[in-house]
């Protein structure tokens, strides 16, 4: 293998371990990487990334499965909001072309996404002290009748910020669930994040795909390292400090964010 690959397969293994440990570093790690570390197009590095992530975290969610941690009507009402939306933002995406308007709503949407991926990451121990005081009349108010509606309303904007970005199934996802299901484990909360992603993230990768912007050699590379990755993450992320863990990858997160927005 060339550097190039190993390189791919190193990234791959680092950022499924990520994903399987946290939810969270599929889209937020994976498309900068590519277009910061080894100079893809963006539009080329979101449609391989999304089905990248749609076949690592297939294998991520076979694991979560297995220990009972995915709440499937939690993903169904997610699903029933992204997935029209990313049909939607395929088409608009579509129409716009190649031209300029269409690299500049991707770079900075994924700038942008990064940004409040690595915010949420950095913040979610506050969001949880916040869920748990049911007082509080947003977190009380979205505990009632109000809770599956805005679940549904949460997938159509992650729908259209993920087809854009490849960004937004992750952090941003657990950290709004942690606020209107404070009851469910964080283990839970990642296992059905995961496997929320993985019809948006296929549905949006085939779109990409559709359009040419797919490198499928460069996909193997990436998978030959995640699908280990996430199983190590998957299976030893209990064992890792996980504010520190966080902590880290936000602020890196916030950083690259930054460094895309200027770029």
């Amino acid at each position: 293998m060339e550097m190039t690959e190993i390189g791919l397969a190193l990234a791959g293994l680092i950022v499924g371990s990520i994903v399987g440990a946290t939810g969270v570093g599929g889209g937020a790690l994976m498309t900068p990487i590519l277009i910061l570390g080894f100079g893809v197009k963006p539009a080329l590095a979101v449609g391989t990334d999304l089905l990248y992530a749609c076949i690592t975290k297939s294998f991520g969610v076979w694991l979560h499965r297995t220990k009972g941690t995915v709440n499937w009507r939690i993903v169904g009402l997610l699903a029933l909001g992204s997935l029209p939306m990313c049909l939607a933002t395929l088409y608009v995406m579509h129409q716009l072309g190649e031209d300029g308007l269409k690299f500049s709503l991707i770079t900075k949407t994924l700038a942008v996404m990064i940004i409040i991926t690595g915010s949420f990451t950095v913040f979610k121990t506050l969001w949880k002290k916040v869920a748990q005081h049911e007082e509080v009349p947003v977190v009380h108010w979205a505990h009632g009748r109000a809770r599956e509606p805005l679940v549904v309303i949460l997938g159509a904007l992650v729908g259209v910020t993920v087809t854009l970005s490849s960004v937004g199934a992750g952090a941003i996802v657990a950290t709004l669930l942690i606020l209107l299901y404070p009851r469910l484990t964080t283990v839970s909360i990642v296992g059905t994040d995961i496997a929320y992603a993985i019809p948006l993230a296929l549905v949006a990768g085939l779109g990409h795909a559709g359009s040419g912007n797919v490198d499928w050699h460069m996909l193997g590379f990436m998978l030959m390292g995640s699908l280990p990755g996430m199983y190590l993450g998957t299976k030893f992320g209990f064992r890792v400090n996980e504010k520190v863990l966080r902590t880290v990858l936000g602020s890196m997160l916030v950083f690259i964010g930054i460094l895309l927005l200027f770029k």
